[in-house]
């Protein structure tokens, strides 16, 4: 069948990459980054006068906050500017609304545009590590401000703040193996120098997603706070086991409830709608990020600065070390009928489809029989439109 159902962008369509670009901070409507300067506070919540923290964020919350080009543009140009700011003591990264911090790259663009396009994705990765840099070579600490779902990309631009608070309701991982990608932005890199290699060889790749308090288990995050309230108090995320930490000598403490740790379909299903239902209330997320902010003002901010430096140059290195390679990687898997092709489109033409993922199994079946990746194979492994 022809593959015209298949929404791109026009032949003729170029967008821009230019670096730092401040106009992108001026936008009135998602999709969008915002910048705000907020009053630093003292611990009984007052602000101290002539200094500020900056919080950057990623407002895109009909996409999860997943990231559009200027969006990333955006980051990185705030990320500049909070720097050239003496009046900021710090900044603060996350998302709007409740639901996610960010889901990484946005999914209509990669599928629609870069995909077919290999020198834009040369581009677009020199805008992805301004943001990086922006970061690195930044004397203020950064904070990722997780509110809700850290997945893919998102996880990986936001993996380059210095200190992590999370909501306990936020959830972290990785999903480009299943889509057609790596986690060459940072997951790759930065994991395997917070945690022990063997869990950064799972979370990476698996795909499998991790709760907030196993995220803090594993080492990879500050600090986690509830958000949810019941009866007026804020309770622990019910669909996570935080009331034990061993169970027939096995670490239980994060892990999601579920049949084969012992609870009944009635009790998830039950600590589900809970999640679903109860309001939220992050004034303990914002209260631990001023906290740290304030703790971090109290300090000479020149020993703050070459702190951070010399703690960041580990993440650092670890990029450095692959960056180079990355950037032709990306390109390469963006050609045509290729496994980026594959895993996105499949992904953006779900509701034609009905379905999310291309037959994986089938894809290396054909390799297997030494097919090679063109038209043919594209076409044989990725959903059909439904009737």
């Amino acid at each position: 069948m022809a593959l015209d159902w298949i929404p791109r962008a026009p032949k003729d369509k170029k967008v821009s990459h230019r670096l730092y670009r401040e106009d992108l901070l001026e936008k009135k409507e998602p999709p969008r980054t915002v910048y705000e300067k907020r009053p630093l506070l003292d611990p009984e919540g007052n602000p101290v006068e002539g200094l500020y923290v900056a919080w950057v964020i990623l407002d895109n919350p009909a996409q999860y906050n997943s990231y559009t080009l200027e969006m990333l543009a955006g980051a990185a140009s705030a990320f500049e500017k909070a720097q050239r700011d003496p009046s900021v003591v710090g900044v603060v990264f996350t998302g709007a609304g409740d639901r996610a911090l960010c889901t990484g790259g946005n999914v209509p663009e990669y599928a629609e545009y870069y995909c077919h396009r290999p020198l834009d994705c040369q581009e677009y990765m020199s805008i992805y590590w301004l943001a990086f840099d922006a970061v690195w070579h930044s004397s203020k600490p950064f904070i990722r401000r997780v509110n809700g779902m850290s997945i893919g990309g998102g996880e990986e631009i936001s993996g380059v703040c210095d200190l992590t608070i999370a909501a306990d309701t936020a959830t972290f991982g990785q999903v480009g193996p299943r889509h057609g990608s790596t986690a060459m932005g940072g997951a790759c890199q930065f994991k395997s120098v917070n945690m022990t290699i063997e869990d950064a060889f799972w979370n990476a790749i698996s795909c499998e997603q991790w709760s907030a308090y196993k995220m803090y288990r594993k080492n990879y995050i500050h600090k986690v706070v509830p958000v949810l309230k019941k009866d007026g108090q804020f309770i622990r995320n019910p669909m996570v086991i935080t009331d034990k930490y061993i169970q027939d000598g096995e670490i239980v403490y994060g892990e999601f409830k579920s049949k084969e740790l012992g609870y009944s379909a009635e009790e998830i299903e039950e600590a589900r709608e809970m999640v679903r239902n109860l309001p939220k209330d992050f004034s303990l997320l914002d209260k631990a990020c001023n906290d740290i902010m304030w703790t971090f003002a109290n300090l000479y901010p020149q020993q703050v600065a070459v702190s951070l430096s010399l703690i960041r140059s580990q993440k650092r290195i670890a990029y450095e070390r692959t960056k180079e390679e990355i950037v032709w990687w990306w390109a390469a898997n963006a050609l045509p009928y290729g496994e980026f092709d594959m895993g996105m489109t499949a992904f953006n033409t779900s509701k034609i489809t009905g379905k999310r993922d291309a037959d994986v199994i089938k894809l290396r079946q054909m390799i297997a029989q030494g097919h090679p990746y063109d038209e043919e194979l594209f076409e044989a492994v990725m959903p059909k439109p439904k009737k």
